[in-house]
């Protein structure tokens, strides 16, 4: 821990899914961890592990069936659904593995999607988001749509949608995944980049011990439960 704000927190999280009548899966058993702002956090596990109901709790995708998940100290579990899809829109950011762009749209228009709902004309916007691509390379790609773009170039777009609401958290789950290893290279140093210019913070799913060495912090799941802590190589 050290004297920055807390953005997160994480304490003793569970979370079980019902399956009929019966049936109860726990997927996480009491998980707690803290995100510090501009903090750089690598959640580590094998599928199964509990990565990705961990992911859709931390991005206010979902509620804990118990403990809390607090951000700037506010349990998400007293907010409504309005406030809810405001924390998503205005304090975090979204990177997947699957880019999730819609092939309709040109990557500017992609970009510009998370800001509708912000103050702000339509010229605004499209600067904003124009900007956002400039940063991550992709200035010269403004009009082309997800399917006229590589994977490493799709995965750009997806990562200037997920700034450009200057979020105080980045949430990338496996963003390497569906990339080849130098193109995978690049988007983690492209993410590194943007989390030390902004001083946003930063936190990678991935099952990849590679990737969760680069991290200030690797968290290790098993099992819906945190095994092991370790410091990284940032």
């Amino acid at each position: 821990m050290t004297d920055r704000p807390v953005l997160l927190e994480a304490i003793d999280v569970s979370r079980i899914y019902r399956l009929g009548r019966d049936v109860e899966v726990p997927a996480l058993k009491g998980v707690s961890f803290t995100v510090e702002q501009g903090d750089h956090v690598a959640i580590v596990g094998s599928s199964g592990s509990g990565k990705s109901t961990l992911l859709n709790l931390l991005g206010a995708l979902d509620r804990p069936t118990s403990g809390e998940v607090r951000y700037d100290g506010r349990d998400v579990q007293t907010l409504s659904d309005t406030e809810l899809a405001e924390l998503r829109n205005r304090r975090i950011g979204f990177v997947f593995q699957s880019f999730h762009l819609l092939p309709r749209l040109s990557a500017v228009d992609n970009v510009v999607l998370p800001l509708i709902y912000r103050p702000g004309g339509r010229r605004e916007r499209r600067q904003r988001a124009i900007a956002a691509l400039t940063s991550v390379g992709l200035g010269d790609r403004l009009d082309h749509r997800p399917t006229e773009l590589s994977g490493g170039q799709q995965q750009r777009v997806a990562i200037a949608r997920a700034v450009v609401t200057e979020p105080a958290l980045v949430l990338a789950d496996e963003p390497t995944g569906n990339l080849d290893t130098r193109t995978g290279e690049e988007i983690m140093a492209l993410l590194e980049q943007l989390h030390a210019e902004r001083d946003t913070a930063l936190v990678v799913i991935t099952h990849e011990a590679e990737i969760a060495a680069r991290a200030a912090r690797a968290i290790e799941l098993r099992d819906g439960l945190i095994v092991g802590t370790a410091e990284g190589d940032a």
